[in-house]
């Protein structure tokens, strides 16, 4: 196989040298007509300077595999080396030299036919299995112009005209296809006739830079075989009846709606023949229609919606061998590709729950634009996952809708490559281009597609060269940038008057048979147009089953107690703190666990990682399936995790959290370190949350500061997705943010950016009686930035433990990881009455933690009261302590979106002459700030206090960079906002 890839350059070398010395390399360019067929042959200089003779190959190197030869000179050898002793060179040269001296047991040698002409020979068929593609005719509108190499050209091999009827056995050992040993003696014209059937009519296959000789071999097989693809009548009707399904309901749309954009088929009505997902037609005319009617939505959520052609869908569908297959249609945004890595986590999402293991029942089909599968980097990183063992779903099949001209921009000024599926050879997929007017030749690369899919369990690309016949969108003027293009179009039959015309000539069908198709189509479309009139759109009919029963944002969900029982949680605790007797992990790791089985026998001091063990644990013997990923999540990017261990002797890796239960699933508990991807990766565990509520996954970025590369990801799906298309997500994204001196890029998660993309009015309390609260289920996620692992471990578990799901944002910490003072005790992790954090409703998640002097519920000597959040709130104790400041509280806010008004009220009371501060690390114009100021003056308000000019700033100044990338002024800028909040006078800064 090797040999077959070899550098085309040296190839060229060896046939030049021996033709040139020969005589018989064309001098001149002559035509070989076949069959209405032209060869265009090389014409050769002899003034050029000669090319270089390969040297020849030691005698040492003539035991070589037969498909490592490269030149003339080393086959000479070999064959001398072969006559002198057969059993001197390697079993495939044998077989190879037998074949050419009636010793083969395959067919017989032909007579005349020396060992260089078919060396030729199969060098002409390499060139067509590595070029004939660039020889295709994949353009419907005969635009493009390509130049024809000379290694499809026969003269450059040395053939003459005089060949053409000679026979040729061209049979190779241990290959397929053409070159397979049981292929009978051929023609030199019949090889060439079937090599341009195969290789450059309406399909250009691209599959050479496959590595693997058994799928090389798997597709020659299908592409080389002995007569052309061709289709029964029955199939073909089938066929001409689906692609006038297509035409005709785009036609229809055009004459209904003329001023409606529908991103419509015309130029591409192959890609889809029929309405594939049989969504009702009057559904889909309702919603082109401005007047349509909506049910009665009182007490139901409805959120914003979006335009008809970004919506979601699902259909179980019979098939015509009478089975059934769901089809699920992901909603996607106008951000092109961004959608992609979503289908794939949800397909490996449906894997999971469905015990697909070796995943050929689930299955995802991406679409992709021309220009964006060249231009957006997400494809990389989506494709970058299909081999990754906690991400591969078995292959995706992806299908390029090539319409030539992407938006406006012409494929010379939209990409680098020939192909605009080139990034995809990276990862060893074949690639199917082929002639969008074609239906029959489409048809059969996307069943080829299927058929690689299903057998090599990896991705795979069918490019569908179209175009679009009315620009960008229906209402889109064209000729302004490609009137070459359009001229042409205007005067270009469709696909259906194409194939109509192709099967009447065939006499597979008649006028008659066709005149009653459309007669048909016609009468159904205007059926359904007219009872679209009165038909009432239902806002749920995008809901997935997997969710029927949760809490739409209208629906009131109870809060649930989180706390674990003590048995329970020991019982866990134990299981994921011991290891293996035999297992030799790094020392440093022992003393971890050591320490970690200390903490549960005692019930004190548990750490963020024990606290986070414990949740996930937990969730696990509760039967829920737990996901984390992301960039060296399996140690934890501040070596604090260690969830998977590794033996030092061994390398063997040992999961705690695998081994809590009996025969538990191997990915129930699933942690994996990602690709380095924000974008992909994110994009993944959002979609593999999508698709069941009794998973919870979660995504940690390395820094906080870096999960900006996937904004995307968080605008158009995460902070809207349930406004837009009515799907809940529970994602966790755990965002490490603090600012320690590490730097502008390793600070700040830009929480600002976060809570500005929350939806709360912050002029309005909401109801907030913890029996008629709705506030969070009306908010488009949660925001938090926990303080202690007992708090860290009841957010987590509160996901779970509700009636509906919210995407989860956690400002994580990293020097609180190991902080002396951020421990919790056992007891605040259980459900006993009495221990710490038990209330009159079960112990659970602190929105807020009141300040931790024992104040009573009245104090009026507090003259300050500091608000705050995440890890400051420990430089602020310490400095109060140091400064027996006992006339300052600190207050934590654990939750800042929804905002917890309540309880901020109730701090406002306990403290009636305390001067108001919110205190933070990051700069005024970053961090929390904007977003507190206005809610915190709205609880002042509602309680007759002060005025907004009350409320105090003790915080960096505005910046453009989030941090200083200077230790010592990061170190002074922190002790300046901790002395200001600490400070015996009144604090008059911003006013």
């Amino acid at each position: 196989m090797a040999w077959f890839r070899a550098s085309s350059y040296i190839g060229k070398l060896a046939i030049k040298r021996t033709l040139s010395h020969s005589g018989s390399y064309a001098i001149r360019s002559q035509i070989f007509h076949l069959r209405s067929r032209c060869f265009r042959s090389t014409v050769f200089n002899p003034k050029q300077k000669t090319s270089p003779v390969p040297r020849s190959v030691p005698l040492s190197r003539l035991a070589d595999n037969f498909l490592d030869g490269t030149s003339s000179v080393y086959l000479e050898e070999l064959q001398r080396a072969w006559e002198a002793d057969p059993n001197s060179v390697d079993e495939s040269w044998d077989n190879f030299f037998r074949n050419f001296v009636g010793q083969a047991s395959g067919p017989a040698a032909v007579s005349g036919q020396t060992i260089q002409e078919s060396m030729r020979l199969m060098l002409l068929v390499r060139g067509y299995q590595v070029n004939g593609h660039l020889k295709s005719k994949l353009d419907p509108l005969g635009l493009e112009e390509r130049e024809v190499p000379d290694e499809l050209d026969p003269a450059f091999y040395g053939f003459t005209e005089s060949d053409l009827d000679r026979e040729f056995f061209i049979g190779v050992w241990s290959m397929s296809g053409f070159l397979s040993e049981n292929r009978p003696v051929q023609t030199l014209r019949s090889i060439l006739t079937r090599l341009e059937q195969s290789y450059c009519g309406s399909i250009g296959y691209e599959f050479m830079h496959i590595e693997e000789r058994e799928k090389c071999n798997w597709l020659r097989e299908k592409i080389e075989t002995p007569t052309p693809m061709h289709y029964n009548k029955e199939r073909r009707v089938l066929i001409l009846d689906r692609l006038m399904w297509s035409t005709k309901f785009e036609s229809f749309l055009a004459t209904k709606m003329k001023t409606a954009k529908r991103f419509g088929l015309e130029g591409g009505e192959t890609l889809i023949p029929g309405n594939v997902f049989r969504k009702p037609l009057r559904q889909i005319f309702s919603e082109f229609d401005k007047n349509s009617k909506f049910e009665d939505e009182s007490g139901l959520y409805t959120g914003t919606g979006d335009v008809k052609y970004h919506l979601g869908t699902s259909y179980d569908r019979p098939t015509r061998g009478g089975k059934r297959i769901h089809l699920s249609l992901v909603a996607n945004p106008s951000h092109l590709e961004a959608v992609d890595p979503v289908v794939i986590g949800k397909t490996r999402a449906k894997q999971y729950f469905s015990d697909d293991l070796d995943r050929t029942k689930n299955m995802a089909v991406l679409i992709h634009g021309d220009g964006s599968f060249a231009g957006q980097g997400v494809v990389y990183e989506t494709l970058h996952l299909s081999a990754l063992p906690n991400y591969t779903t078995g292959g995706t099949i992806h299908v390029v809708v090539n319409n030539q001209v992407a938006f406006t921009t012409d494929p010379r000024a939209g990409r680098s490559s020939q192909y605009c599926t080139d990034v995809a050879k990276a990862l060893n997929a074949p690639i199917f281009h082929v002639n969008g007017d074609d239906i029959e030749a489409v048809v059969h690369v996307c069943e080829l597609a299927a058929q690689w899919r299903q057998t090599f369990h990896s991705d795979v690309v069918v490019d569908i060269v179209c175009y679009r016949r009315f620009g960008h969108n229906e209402i889109d003027e064209p000729f302004f940038t490609q009137p070459n293009m359009y001229k042409v179009i205007q005067k270009h039959p469709s696909a259906l008057e194409i194939y109509k015309t192709k099967l009447l000539e065939s006499g597979e069908v008649t006028e008659e048979d066709v005149d009653r198709m459309h007669k048909k189509v016609d009468s159904i479309l205007n059926e359904e147009f007219m009872s679209s009139k009165d038909y009432v759109q239902q806002r749920r009919d995008w809901l997935s089953t997997n969710w029927r029963g949760f809490k739409s944002p209208e629906q009131l969900s109870r809060i649930r107690n989180t706390g674990v029982c003590p048995d329970v949680l020991k019982m866990v605790g134990r299981a994921i703190t011991i290891l293996p007797e035999d297992f030799k992990p790094h020392r440093a790791v022992k003393k971890v666990y050591e320490d970690r089985a200390k903490m549960i026998e005692t019930g004190e001091d548990l750490d963020w990682a024990m606290g986070e063990a414990l949740a996930f644990g937990t969730l696990l013997v509760e039967g829920k399936h737990v996901r984390l990923s992301g960039q060296d999540v399996e140690r934890g990017t501040f070596s604090h995790r260690h969830a998977i261990v590794h033996d030092q002797e061994t390398g063997k890796i040992y999961c705690p959290l695998d081994h809590i239960m009996e025969n538990q699933n191997d990915e129930m508990f699933t942690v994996s370190n990602s690709s380095l991807s924000e974008f992909g990766v994110l994009g993944f565990e959002l979609g593999y949350s999508m698709e069941n509520p009794d998973a919870i996954v979660l995504w940690e970025a390395q820094f906080g500061d870096f999960s900006n590369g996937a904004q995307v990801i968080f605008d158009q799906f995460l902070s809207s997705g349930e406004s837009k298309w009515l799907r809940q997500t529970g994602l966790v994204v755990l965002l490490p943010h603090g600012y320690d001196g590490q730097g502008p890029e390793h600070s700040s998660a830009r929480l600002e950016r976060f809570l500005q993309m929350s939806d709360e009015n912050p002029y309005e309390i909401p109801e907030m009686d913890a029996t008629h609260r709705k506030q969070i289920q009306k908010c488009n996620w949660q925001v938090v930035n926990t303080t202690t692992p007992a708090n860290y471990f009841h957010v987590i578990r509160r996901q779970m433990h509700r009636e509906f799901r919210k995407p989860l944002i956690v400002m994580a910490p990293k020097n609180l990881l190991r902080y002396k003072n951020c421990k919790s005790n056992l007891s605040e992790f259980d459900d006993v009455q009495g221990h710490e954090g038990f209330d009159k409703q079960g112990t659970r998640f602190k929105r807020l933690i009141k300040d931790q002097n024992n104040h009573s519920d009245l104090e009026k000597g507090v003259r300050r009261l500091v608000l705050c959040s995440g890890k400051i709130y420990y430089e602020l104790d310490e400095e109060r302590q140091r400064l027996k400041a006992d006339d300052i509280a600190i207050c934590r806010v654990e939750q800042l979106c929804p905002f917890p008004f309540d309880l901020i009220q109730r701090e406002l009371k306990r403290y009636p002459n305390a001067e108001i501060v919110w205190c933070q690390e990051e700069p005024m114009n970053m961090g929390a700030y904007t977003h507190i100021a206005p809610r915190l003056w709205t609880a002042m308000r509602n309680l007759g206090r002060g005025s907004p000019e009350d409320i105090k700033y003790a915080g960096r100044l505005p910046s453009a960079a989030t941090a200083t990338g200077l230790l010592q002024i990061h170190q002074n800028e922190q002790a300046d906002i901790i002395n200001l909040a600490m400070q015996s006078e009144p604090i008059k800064y911003p006013y």
